[in-house]
């Protein structure tokens, strides 16, 4: 992995959760184009919910997600009251009562939630939907705001995964990121939901961060190691402080360059994989045994998934929701949320229909972050001639290949392992919008 290769893939690229990304949404899908597609899910289709809780008691530098923090509780109430509505008015123009079999909370910080209104906002999803008997319901955790009650609350709720965020253990990078989190608060919290039942552990870890070093980085994963989790998702950084105004306040000159990045991510992927962890895609690890190891994974707003549902309903300031039709997006500022629930029963600010050439380059986009593969083969069972033009740019792609990034397949090519870190530069190939607005991305490694 010489410093020439790392610069020529290095550029910025979207993380392509979705395609289009989200930059690419437009007004042109509201909250009339949004219940007429609602209204038209198949009766017996299962769909999978996402929950959004925008607020922290701290805010981290480093963040990128939709939240902010808040010194008291009153504006996460009144949010609450909000949420419970649009969850009504999503059900009411649904065509029957749904079977849910994935329910994600995510923040900000759905832990600080008090324990009553935790409860409160699972029964308000029971109460308009039917969730499977093996759902998965998973919750972000952050372990300076969790109590044993709030721990018990969500257990009762039904709660079957956690997520903690860590992001590193070494305590210089914590302060540079405004995110104190001492070990032990960390393994007191997963103990917790451990006692209270809720087995499936999931890790977040962040590498690029600033004063990050090798060094630092295997502590790190020796104490993630010794808490024994089933899954790990390890981000790459991403500074954007031109869109982001908290990340102005982390100093530059301490962040790791696109070849130190690189190392630690090549670091990070062999010390998890050498203890047995089954790396997924670009940034995730399984332990054999959990379903992220042993199924066939697809790519959503929350990384990578086994959810094979084809619609997800999003709820929330700033939730993306995806249908068969396209994506929405809700409003993202909080108090703008609320008065359009207050007005109108729905938020919906933006969003994309699909048209065919969004869906055969999604579908080879996906393919490309989940397997690493492109099958040709696939791709013409799915969309016939409309895949003709695709197919084509796929050929010159793996033909013009002239770092080893790609190896051919009888059906088309595989990204080897010198090509992994570039995963999405490789699947920006792919990618129509990009370039065609100013959207900024974080770096390709």
């Amino acid at each position: 992995m010489t410093p020439d290769l790392i610069r020529k893939y290095a550029a910025p690229v979207p993380r392509y959760t979705s395609y289009p990304t989200a930059p690419y949404f437009n007004a042109e899908v509201g909250p009339e184009r949004y219940r007429q597609w609602l209204q038209s899910v198949a009766p017996d289709s299962a769909l999978s919910l996402y929950v959004h809780v925008p607020f922290c008691q701290k805010l981290c530098w480093y963040c990128g997600c939709n939240t902010k923090a808040v010194q008291r509780y009153t504006p996460v109430a009144e949010y609450l009251r909000c949420l419970t509505a649009e969850i009504s008015n999503v059900a009411g123009e649904l065509p029957r009562r749904h079977v849910v079999r994935h329910v994600h909370w995510g923040g900000g910080s759905p832990s600080l939630l008090e324990p009553n209104d935790a409860a409160r906002l699972a029964e308000a999803v029971r109460a308009y939907f039917t969730l499977a008997s093996d759902v998965e319901f998973a919750v972000e955790i952050d372990p300076r705001d969790i109590s044993l009650e709030r721990v018990s609350a969500l257990a009762r709720s039904g709660v079957t995964r956690v997520s903690f965020g860590v992001q590193d253990f070494d305590i210089a990078v914590q302060r540079a990121i405004n995110r104190e989190q001492s070990f032990e608060l960390t393994q007191r919290a997963v103990e917790a939901f451990r006692d209270k039942g809720v087995r499936s552990v999931n890790i977040d870890l962040v590498y690029g961060l600033p004063h990050q070093t090798m060094d630092s980085l295997e502590r790190t994963l020796d104490l993630v190691l010794e808490l024994a989790p089933d899954r790990i998702a390890a981000f790459g950084y991403a500074h954007l402080p031109a869109r982001l105004k908290h990340q102005r306040l982390i100093d530059e000159t301490v962040l790791p360059d696109a070849a130190v990045r690189t190392k630690l991510a090549a670091r990070l992927a062999r010390r998890l994989t050498d203890a047995g962890y089954v790396q997924i895609g670009l940034d995730h690890f399984a332990r054999p045994g959990d379903a992220l190891a042993d199924a066939a994974v697809r790519r959503n707003f929350q990384g990578y998934t086994t959810d094979t549902c084809e619609t997800l309903v999003g709820l929330g300031a700033s939730a993306i929701g995806k249908l068969p039709q396209g994506f929405v997006q809700n409003a993202v500022a909080t108090g703008e949320y609320k008065r359009a629930i207050r007005e109108t029963g729905f938020a919906t600010a933006k969003g994309i229909e699909l048209s065919m050439d969004d869906r055969v380059r999604g579908f080879v986009i996906e393919q490309l972050m989940c397997s690493l593969e492109y099958s040709r083969t696939a791709l013409e069972s799915a969309f016939g001639p409309a895949a003709a033009e695709v197919s084509t740019q796929a050929e010159a792609l793996l033909h013009n290949d002239e770092d080893a990034l790609l190896e051919p397949t009888s059906t088309g090519f595989r990204v080897t392992e010198r090509g992994r870190p570039f995963i999405r530069t490789i699947a920006s190939r792919f990618d129509a919008y990009l370039g065609r607005s100013a959207a900024r991305h974080s770096t390709g490694v």
